[in-house]
Order: structure tokens, then C-alpha cells, then sequence
């Protein structure tokens, strides 16, 4: 596609062995850092007792038992529209219906098909899949909403949502900003009410709806435009996210949410600069992000972001967030390192982790189940982020245990 990086030696679904792990964290992880910094991103990798990429045949069955259990909360859940949660915001039916296209529940196929229809009758004159919200700040989220409908329309692989998900593109590709200021290559919430901003978590959204969906485009008529983004800029408002070494050894490699917007807060380097935090879910979104656009594996900025999850691995909280936001952090963890192919995370210098083996075991533990009926699924007890929505959140964990 005009504009991507398209010169990747490394596929990033190719898995990693330890050894080549262990190279390309001992580089230099940017080329402006200092020898102090360089020394401190090295990491030894050992062995691990646990075959890595691999779950214990145990947990796998305990895995496959926390999603049908989730399958079947969600298929009690379906309203007779086809939607699920609340009807203003489709993609909350659009994950839901992801998650369920990747379980083995008997009546999928039922679901699904329900689910889409649901979507097909939120889409909008101008392309796009929401609902109008008039006077609600962000509106109806239009570019949130389209950008996770049309993936799960794509997911049905069903031919006759080609045409939709083709002028939802048209509609996407319409909503990046290209104003001359920080925010230019991004996408907000809404390009049109009161919160047009850009930031990274609609970026990385849009970018992987953008994706995934590419193919629908050799299927269009001829002679008519194809529909496509400015990879360049986009890439240009990723790494503009992206702390620098500048910003100290805990931000370095990491992202933060918008120009104006420090989420985790802000620090002050030793030039007495103010930095937005690192956090998290947006490191693993901006990475996640870069690979979709296909940035080289060997890149300053791909590297740096991974590094940068190294050093902050942690499935008890989202890093720099706590409870906030938890289960996106782990549904866009789960995405972020299937793409990148690593099986194994080196943390404390020394130590291999298990990534797939671990979040199971932290997310089949965290399921709640019903007494009556035994089904299960997922809620945060913090709501930011719409984390108390238990559709939300089971479909965010679904989604998550199907990439391992």
C-alpha cells in the first residue's frame, strides 16, 4: 500500500527464538541513547522450565472451559435486535460478536448472523456504523464505532457486507486528521462534535481496522478509488506518542495517550521537562499499531516499545494505570505479541515468562461464575474505561484467550 514500510526481513508472525530475542535486546534501543542507557535495556535470557508458545494440556482445557462458559453468558445475553449492551454504541456488539466468532458455541452461527444484522442496520448514509448521539460530547463515537464494526463484519467472512465494509473504509480514511499541528496522521472518537481530537487508542483502532480489512479493495468496481489512509503520516503520529530516552529510563520506548491528554500523569526528566507517563494498554496499542503498518521489525521504535514492555511486564495491573483499563490491557496484549510472534517476555534481567501461560492463568482465574447457571464472564470492579460493562469485558477477555 502506498506509503507503508513494506521492507520487513522479519515477518511478525515468524516466533522468536530465545537466542535472537536476546540479540535484539542488547542493541542499542535508540539512537540518541546514551552508553548508560543502552547497558540498562540488556537483558540475559535463560532458560524456561515451561516450553514456550506451549500451555500446559491442563490449562488449555481450563482455557477452552472459560470461553464456552463466556459463550454461553453472552448467548443469554442477545437481545432479539441482534445486539448486545447498549444499542447507541455498536461496537459493543461488534466485539461481542468477535468473541463469539472465535468460540465453538453451538449456536454461533445463530448469534452471529443476529449480531450482524444489528450492525448492518447502524450503518449511515456517509459510510460509516454508529448511531447518532446529537449534542453528547464525542457524538456517537463514530470513528470507534465504525472502525471495531467493520472488523467484525470482515470476520464473518460473508460476501454480502463486502460493499459495507468497503464504504465504511471510504469513511475511516475520511476521518484521519491532517491539520498541521501534533495531533496530524491520528483519528478521534468523532471528527465532527466537540471532541475531534486525535489520539493514540483511535489510532491504533482505525490502523488495525485498516488492516484487516484491505482485501475488501481488489473486490471493488472498476475504475472506482479505493479507499486508503495516509500511512506515513500515521506513522509519523505514533512515534510522535512514543517517549524518547529524554524522557527518563521508566518512559523511555513506552506511549502515552495524546499531545494534551497524560492519562498516567506526568514526571519531570532531568532537564526539568515535563513527560506524559508510559502506560500499559497504550504501549502494547502504539506497537500493535506500528505492525499493522508494517514498520521493520529492526526499528528504533519497534524495539524500544517492546523493550519498554520488558521492563514493566506486569498481568497483575495495567502498568502505570492499576486497575484502569485492565482488561483492554490485556485483550491488546494478547493482539500486540500473537502479531509480534514472541513467545517469551524477559523480565528481571534473567527470566523468561511464559506470556500465553500466564495471562490464562490470570484471566481463567478471574472469570465469575454464575451458581445457577455456570456460566461465566469478566467485569472490572474499576468502571473507567466502561470496564464495569460485563459484555465489554467478557468480549475483551474472549478475544484475548482465543489468541493463545
Amino acid at each position: 500500500m502506498k506509503g507503508r514500510n513494506m521492507t520487513s526481513r522479519y515477518p511478525f508472525g515468524v516466533c522468536v527464538c530465545a537466542a535472537t530475542l536476546a540479540c535484539s535486546l542488547a542493541m542499542n534501543i535508540s539512537h540518541s541513547a546514551t552508553a548508560e542507557e543502552q547497558a540498562s535495556s540488556r537483558v540475559v535470557v535463560t532458560s524456561s522450565a515451561q516450553p514456550l508458545g506451549s500451555l500446559d494440556p491442563s490449562l488449555a482445557n481450563e482455557v477452552r472451559a472459560a470461553i464456552n462458559r463466556a459463550a454461553d453468558w453472552l448467548a443469554a445475553r442477545q437481545q432479539p435486535c441482534g445486539a448486545w449492551s447498549d444499542t447507541n454504541f455498536p461496537a459493543l456488539t461488534g466485539l461481542a460478536l468477535q468473541a463469539i466468532l472465535g468460540s465453538e458455541h453451538p449456536a454461533r452461527n445463530e448469534m452471529a448472523e443476529k449480531a450482524a444484522a444489528f450492525i448492518v442496520s447502524c450503518v449511515q448514509p456517509d459510510g460509516g456504523i454508529y448511531t447518532k448521539i446529537p449534542g453528547r460530547k464525542g457524538g456517537g463515537l463514530s470513528n470507534y464505532n465504525t472502525a471495531i464494526c467493520m472488523m467484525a463484519l470482515h470476520a464473518t467472512r460473508n460476501p454480502a457486507y463486502t460493499r459495507i465494509i468497503q464504504n465504511a473504509r471510504t469513511f475511516v480514511a475520511g476521518a484521519q486528521y491532517l491539520g498541521d499541528d501534533d495531533y496530524r496522521g491520528g483519528f478521534g472518537y468523532d471528527r465532527e462534535t466537540q471532541r475531534a481530537y486525535t489520539d493514540l487508542l483511535n489510532t491504533y483502532y482505525a490502523v488495525e481496522a485498516m488492516s484487516k480489512t484491505a482485501d475488501v479493495e481488489d473486490k471493488r468496481p472498476a475504475g472506482e478509488k479505493r479507499a486508503d489512509i495516509d500511512w506515513n503520516e500515521t506513522v509519523k503520529f505514533i512515534e510522535r506518542m512514543q517517549n524518547k530516552p529524554s524522557s527518563g529510563p521508566d518512559n523511555a520506548g513506552g506511549f502515552f495517550y495524546n499531545p494534551t491528554d497524560p492519562k498516567a500523569g506526568a514526571s519531570t526528566n532531568r532537564e526539568g521537562v515535563v513527560v506524559f507517563r508510559s502506560y500499559g494498554s497504550i504501549t502494547y496499542s502504539g506497537l500493535l499499531a506500528l505492525i499493522h503498518a508494517k514498520v521493520d521489525r529492526d526499528d528504533v521504535r519497534v524495539r524500544s516499545a517492546f523493550d519498554w514492555a520488558c521492563k514493566h511486564w506486569s498481568l497483575e495491573e495495567n502498568p502505570g494505570m492499576g486497575e484502569q483499563g485492565l482488561y483492554f490491557f490485556y485483550n491488546v496484549l494478547s493482539k500486540c505479541l500473537a502479531a509480534y510472534g514472541v513467545d517469551a517476555i524477559p523480565v528481571g534481567g534473567n527470566r523468561l515468562v511464559n506470556w500465553k501461560e500466564e495471562l490464562a492463568k490470570v484471566l481463567v482465574r478471574c472469570q465469575k461464575i454464575e451458581d445457577k447457571t455456570g456460566h461465566g464472564y469478566w467485569q472490572n470492579e474499576n468502571d473507567r474505561y466502561w470496564e464495569g460493562n460485563a459484555v465489554l469485558v467478557t468480549s475483551y477477555s474472549m478475544i484475548a484467550l482465543e489468541h493463545l
